[in-house]
């Protein structure tokens, strides 16, 4: 068997690969194809002496690429019109933010009122979350895979680039379904740790920076490196017909429902309350409405990504960039917060003075410490308690459509969804330092200072 080797110019995953891959095994004489994204090689393994180059040249160009050889792309852009093009979608995407902050977009949710068990309050609250809350962590994940997709593959149609949003929320909403009616028959056991979730939410972070970095084009190097599943898994999943351009629908489903596991604060206000239900059919219909709620807001900010042309595109991916890495810094704090709680990250080392706390109280030997939950967090959020005195934490919700109305403390065992009642937790610190506790994504953080008595 003879070998025969080309340059290809484009190549920049492993769907790259399989694509150039199929093809040209379609030439006659043809018995096996290795292909590297990375160097632009493919060797070609035929029988007889000589391929027709004509062949070889039809073969790339019906998988999308060309004959020719790929330069490695400066770190840095030379061009001015990137760095033009990026200040200018800074200053659009900091207007917006301040808009929104002013109008009150990310407090939309707080504005539902009645209960969870009622469907039409589940949708209501999906669809504020899509658009307010919800979009920092999943809308961000999405927007970031999404216009790297669609910036990458600029030549397939509006509708093919647009397909795999369908998808993507169809897996969604049928993924929280089951996995709603798991949680709620089974309980707590598909419960997530907190230091599972802020470790979590760390690498989700880390992961939407890369797409971030790779938009808004000032990092050419960035852009030709891809985060793809093994050439193997790939083509199990089906990424190697070629009706599908370089995606599977099975895959994108699939995506779709792994992000019931994401650490979105409503996302597990909602498991909570399927955990609690008790109910196979109660558990997965609140999940799979409330993922019903988030979809328009999920395909709008992803979905924008396959009608963008011309030069208007340039700009919105830069803006994309922007705003992708402006959310997974929020979410890594978010995370590192969440880390802090359970002791797994050491919070600040300075000495808190053994003095009495204005708001801590003592009645009949017992610490009295109260607390208001509300929008913007906990109010207060710092006490000062003494060791091995009884606490009674008072917390009164004003806002239990609040991501801080799911509240967690790691150290003591605390994992809860507010109610409008008044909630009391006892426990008597045993030792000196912080108790920790946040909301459950992070978002809103206080904490117990434990002195000497």
């Amino acid at each position: 068997m003879n070998k025969t080797s080309i340059s290809i110019k484009g190549t920049h995953c492993k769907s790259c690969e399989i694509l150039i891959e199929d093809e040209l095994k379609k030439i006659h004489d043809v018995k096996k194809v290795e292909i590297s994204h990375k160097t632009g090689i493919a060797d070609i393994y035929h029988k007889g002496q000589v391929l027709a180059h004509l062949e070889i040249e039809q073969a790339v160009k019906d998988a999308g690429y060309e004959i020719g050889n790929n330069k490695k792309p400066a770190f840095f852009s030379t061009k001015i019109q990137d760095y033009s093009e990026f200040i200018i979608a800074f200053i659009v995407a900091l207007l917006l933010y301040l808009i929104a902050k002013e109008v009150g977009l990310f407090q939309l949710v707080s504005s539902v009122k009645g209960e969870y068990s009622n469907l039409l309050v589940v949708l209501l609250v999906g669809l504020t979350a899509g658009v307010s809350t919800c979009m920092a962590l999943v809308g961000g994940l999405v927007l970031g895979i999404t216009s790297s997709y669609s910036q990458t593959h600029k030549y397939t149609s509006s509708f093919v680039k647009f397909t795999p949003h369908l998808f993507f929320n169809l897996g969604r909403i049928i993924g929280f379904f089951i996995l709603g009616g798991l949680i709620g028959k089974v309980g707590s056991v598909f419960q997530i740790s907190t230091g599972i979730t802020g470790g979590l939410t760390v690498l989700i972070g880390s992961v939407m920076v890369f797409f971030g970095l790779q938009l808004i084009g000032i990092f050419p190097r960035l852009s030709s490196i891809s985060l793809t599943l093994p050439k193997k898994l790939s083509r199990i999943f089906g990424i190697s017909e070629k009706a599908e351009k370089t995606y599977s629908h099975i895959e994108t489903m699939i995506l779709g429902g792994l992000t019931f596991f994401l650490p979105c604060g409503f996302t597990q206000a909602m498991q909570l309350f399927a955990i609690g239900s008790g109910s196979f059919l109660s558990g997965a219909l609140v999940m799979s409405i409330f993922a019903l709620g988030t979809a328009p807001g999920l395909l709008g900010i992803g979905g924008l990504t396959a009608f963008l042309k011309g030069s208007f595109s340039r700009y919105f991916y830069k803006f994309a960039g922007i705003v992708v890495i402006a959310m997974a810094i929020f979410n890594m704090g978010n995370g590192v917060n969440l880390l802090r709680t359970t002791g797994l990250l050491a919070a600040s080392s300075k000495s808190i003075a053994a003095t009495q706390d204005s708001n801590v109280t003592i009645e009949n030997g017992v610490q009295i410490v109260r607390m208001i939950q509300n929008a913007s967090g906990y109010l207060p959020n710092s006490f000062t308690i003494k060791k091995d005195i009884p606490v009674k934490w008072i917390v009164k919700s004003e806002e239990t459509r609040s991501c801080a109305s799911s509240l967690v403390v790691p150290k003591l065992n605390i994992r809860v969804q507010l109610t409008e009642k008044e909630q009391v937790f006892e426990f008597t610190p045993k030792e000196l330092g912080e108790i920790s506790f946040s909301c459950s994504m992070g978002m809103h953080t206080g904490v117990f200072n434990v002195v000497e008595n």
